[in-house]
C-alpha cells in the first residue's frame, strides 16, 4: 500500500490528467465588453448634457432591477418626430406615464442613439416634418395610413403561414433564429427584434443571437450584478425540490456534510473542454486544448462552442443525474466565462449564460451546486483542462503577479453575483481554483492567495463552503494550515492510474487500497488533530488504466502500455506499468465497447467504484468524474449506468468494503 501522504513523488506520479511544459505567456489588458459604451458620437448624434440627464433620470425610474424580469408583450414603437431637445424631453415624460417597460440604460443609449436620435440638432432629416406647411402634414398622414395597411396585411399573411407550417406555436421567422441547423427558439415568438437596442444587437445580450433560447427569459436586459449580466434569468425561483427522499429539499438546510456526505457528479468537458471527453472537437492538426481549438476555429469558434454547450448538457442531464440517486453537481467553468484578455482566443462569456441555465435546471430537479473555477489566467497547472497546455503562468513567471490579481478580480465579480439571494440555498460549495500544481508553484504564494481569495468572497457575501485544492502535496501536508477560516474545505482528487506505484496494482489490490488506504486518509484528514479538517473528494473515476485516448494529452500515449511521453524525459514512461509489466499490457480491451466486458471485469469495475464511494463518505463526500463522455465509458457515469457497472442508485450500493475483495476469477491483469 502506498498512501497518498507518502513522501512527495515525482510530478508524473501525482498529476491529475496531463503533463506538458511549453513556453507561453499571457499579457495585456482585459478585453472590453462588446456592448461597452463608446465616446465616438458626433455632436449631431447626441443630446445636450442637460437633456440627456433628464432622459437618464426617467430611464432609471423604469430600469428593471435584477431578478424582477418578467416577459412582457412588446409594444409597437411610435415614430418620433422631433424639432429640438425640449420636445424630446417632453415626449419622454409623457411616455413615462404609460405602462412601464424595460428601457436601455443611459450608457447603452449613448452608444446606440445614432440611428434613433440623428437629426435632433439642426440639419436632420426630420426637421421639416414639423414645419408650418399643412400640405406636408397631409402627405405624411396619407403615407402613414398606406404603410399601416401594408404592415397589417404582412402580419396577417405571416401568421397564416406560420400556423400552416407549425401546429405547435407561432415562432419567430427571423433569419438569425431559424438559420440552418439551429433550434426553432419558439419562446422568441411575440418578442420583436426591434425591442433590442441597436447597440446590443448581435452581442451576448441579444437573445436573437443565441443559438438556443429554450428555458431562458428572453426579455432584453443589460442589468448586471458584480458587472456580470443576469441574461436569461427569470424573476422567480423555486427551491422546494429534492432529488430523492434521502436528502432535504434545496430550501432546507443540508445539515452536516460529515453526517450526510455529498454524492455528486461533475459536468466535465461541458463549459471547460477536455480532448478525452469530447474528442470529436479536437480533430484538427495541432489542436490539443481549448486555446488551440478556438485559435484554429477563428470566427467559427463562438458558433461551434455554443452548439456544444447547448447539446452536450441539457435539462435531461439533470433529470438523469437525480434519477441516479445523486444529489450534487459540480460544474467546472473557466475564466473566459467572465472576462478575456488581449491575445486570448477564447470565446468570451457565452459559457456564462449556459452556466446560469444549468444551475436553474439543477434547482428544478433538487440538485445542489459545487461551483468550480477550472481555469484561471496563466494556467494554474499547465494541463489542457486549464485551457492552455504548457507553462504554468499563474502566480508564477513573468506574469505571475498580474495573473494572481486578475484571478482575485474574477472572484470579486463571481462572489458578488453568487451572493444573491437566488443562490443562497442551492450553492453548497464555491471552488477557488481547480488543481493548482503546487509541486511546481511556490507553496507560500498559493496559500497566501487562497487566504486572500477566501477573505474576499466572504466579504462579498458568499455563505457556501469555500473549496481549495490539496495541490498534489498529500493530505497530511495540510494539518494546521489555513486554520480559523470557517467553512473552508480541502479538496482531494484521488486516482490510482496517474501514480506509477498504484497503477500497477492488480484488480484485487486496487479495490482493497480504495477501501483501506483512501478511507484511512479521509478519516485522518477530517480530524484537525491529524489533518486539515473538512475534506471532500471532488474527482475520482472507476478507470483502472490510463488507456482512454487523449487522457494524458493528445497523442501522449499511456503508462499502461509504456509509451507515455509529453516531451519531457523526466516524466516519460518507456516500459509497461500494468501489473504484468510486460508486452502483454494492452489498452484494446479497456477501450473496447462495454458490451464486450466479461462478467468478472464488470464485477470489478462496479466494486471498485463502490469501494471509492464508501471511503470518500468517511469525509464530506464525493463527485464522480464525469457525467458524460463521447467514448470513454469508464469515465462516464452516464455510460457506466448503461453498461451496468455502476449502482442504479448511488445511495443503494452492493459493496461497502465488507468483506475484503479476494480476487476476480479469470480476469486478466493486462487490461
Amino acid at each position: 500500500m502506498a498512501p497518498r501522504e507518502s513522501p512527495r513523488p515525482k510530478p508524473r506520479e501525482r498529476s491529475h490528467r496531463h503533463h506538458h511544459d511549453k513556453k507561453r505567456s499571457q499579457g495585456g489588458t482585459p478585453r472590453k465588453s462588446r456592448h461597452a459604451a463608446t465616446s465616438s458620437q458626433s455632436d449631431s448624434q447626441v443630446l445636450s448634457a442637460d437633456s440627456l440627464a433628464q432622459l437618464d433620470r426617467l430611464n432609471q425610474r423604469e430600469t428593471v432591477r435584477p431578478h424582477e424580469i418578467t416577459p412582457k408583450k412588446p409594444r409597437r414603437k411610435r415614430q418620433r418626430e422631433v424639432v429640438d431637445e425640449k420636445i424630446v424631453v417632453e415626449r419622454s415624460r409623457k411616455q413615462h406615464k404609460r405602462k412601464k417597460r424595460r428601457v436601455v440604460s443611459g450608457a447603452l443609449l449613448e452608444e446606440g442613439n445614432s440611428q434613433k436620435l440623428r437629426g435632433i440638432r439642426g440639419g436632420g432629416k426630420y426637421d421639416d416634418e414639423y414645419s408650418d406647411g399643412g400640405s406636408r402634414k397631409k402627405k405624411f398622414w396619407i403615407i402613414g395610413g398606406i404603410i399601416l395597411v401594408i404592415v397589417i396585411i404582412i402580419i396577417v399573411v405571416a401568421v397564416v403561414v406560420s400556423k400552416k407550417n407549425s401546429g405547435k406555436s407561432s415562432i419567430s421567422t427571423s433569419s438569425s433564429t431559424l438559420s440552418a441547423g439551429k433550434p426553432a427558439n419558439s419562446n422568441l415568438a411575440g418578442i420583436s427584434e426591434s425591442s433590442i437596442p441597436a447597440a446590443a444587437k448581435g452581442t451576448d445580450l441579444d437573445p436573437f443571437s443565441w443559438y438556443d433560447t429554450y428555458d431562458f427569459n428572453v426579455t432584453y436586459t443589460n442589468d448586471t450584478v458584480g458587472d456580470l449580466p443576469i441574461m436569461g434569468l427569470n424573476s422567480t425561483w423555486d427551491d422546494s425540490q429534492s432529488p430523492n427522499s434521502n436528502v432535504p429539499a434545496i430550501s432546507s438546510s443540508w445539515g452536516s456534510y460529515a453526517d450526510r456526505p455529498a454524492r455528486g457528479v461533475n459536468l466535465g468537458g461541458w463549459l471547460s473542454l477536455e480532448p478525452f471527453i469530447t474528442p470529436s472537437l479536437f480533430t484538427g492538426s495541432g489542436v490539443i486544448d481549448e486555446w488551440t481549438l478556438t485559435s484554429s476555429l477563428g470566427s467559427n469558434a463562438q458558433s461551434t462552442l455554443e452548439k456544444h454547450y447547448d447539446t452536450f448538457v441539457t435539462e435531461q442531464t439533470f433529470i438523469d443525474i437525480a434519477d441516479a440517486g445523486l444529489d450534487h453537481v459540480r460544474i467546472p467553468f473557466s475564466y473566459w466565462a467572465v472576462v478575456t484578455y488581449d491575445g486570448d482566443p477564447y470565446v468570451y462569456r457565452t459559457s456564462w449564460r449556459y452556466l446560469l441555465r444549468g444551475i436553474e435546471w439543477a434547482r428544478k430537479h433538487g440538485l445542489r451546486i459545487n461551483l468550480d473555477v477550472h481555469g484561471l489566467p496563466g494556467s494554474q497547472n499547465g494541463w489542457n483542462h486549464s485551457g492552455r497546455q504548457g507553462t504554468i503562468g499563474w502566480l508564477n513567471g513573468t506574469d505571475g503577479t498580474t495573473n494572481a490579481q486578475r484571478s482575485l478580480d474574477i472572484h470579486n465579480q463571481l462572489s458578488q453575483f453568487f451572493a444573491q439571494d437566488r443562490y443562497k440555498n442551492i450553492l453548497s460549495f464555491y471552488g477557488l481554483v481547480n488543481e493548482p500544481k503546487m509541486t511546481v508553484l511556490n507553496e507560500t504564494a498559493v496559500m497566501d492567495w487562497t487566504q486572500s481569495a477566501f477573505t474576499l468572497v466572504r466579504k462579498n457575501g458568499i455563505t457556501a463552503n469555500v473549496v481549495f485544492g490539496d495541490g498534489f502535496l498529500g493530505l497530511t501536508k495540510w494539518q494546521g494550515e489555513l486554520q480559523g477560516n470557517s467553512g473552508l474545505v480541502l479538496d482531494a482528487h484521488q486516482y490510482v492510474i496517474f501514480n506509477a506505484d498504484q497503477i500497477s496494482y492488480n484488480h484485487t489490490e486496487k479495490v482493497n487500497y480504495a477501501c483501506s488506504g483512501w478511507s484511512e486518509q479521509a478519516e485522518q484528514s477530517i480530524n484537525v488533530a491529524t489533518g486539515f479538517g473538512p475534506t471532500i473528494f471532488a474527482e475520482f473515476s472507476q478507470a483502472d488504466t490510463d488507456c482512454a485516448p487523449n487522457l494524458n494529452n493528445v497523442g501522449a500515449g499511456t503508462r499502461w502500455e509504456g509509451n507515455f511521453n509529453v516531451g519531457d524525459s523526466s516524466t516519460a514512461v518507456t516500459s509497461p506499468d500494468c501489473p504484468t509489466k510486460n508486452s502483454q499490457c494492452s489498452c484494446t480491451s479497456a477501450n473496447a465497447d462495454p458490451s464486450t466486458y466479461s462478467t468478472a471485469y464488470k464485477q470489478f469495475l462496479q466494486m471498485f467504484a463502490e469501494a471509492q464511494m464508501t471511503s470518500f463518505e468517511e469525509g464530506w463526500g464525493w463527485f464522480y468524474w464525469t457525467w458524460a463522455t463521447e467514448d470513454a465509458t469508464q469515465w462516464s457515469y452516464q455510460l457506466g449506468l448503461a453498461a451496468g457497472i455502476l449502482p442504479a442508485k448511488a445511495y443503494s450500493r452492493d459493496y461497502n468494503c465488507t468483506p475484503t475483495a479476494t480476487g476476480f476469477s479469470g480476469l486478466p491483469e493486462t487490461y
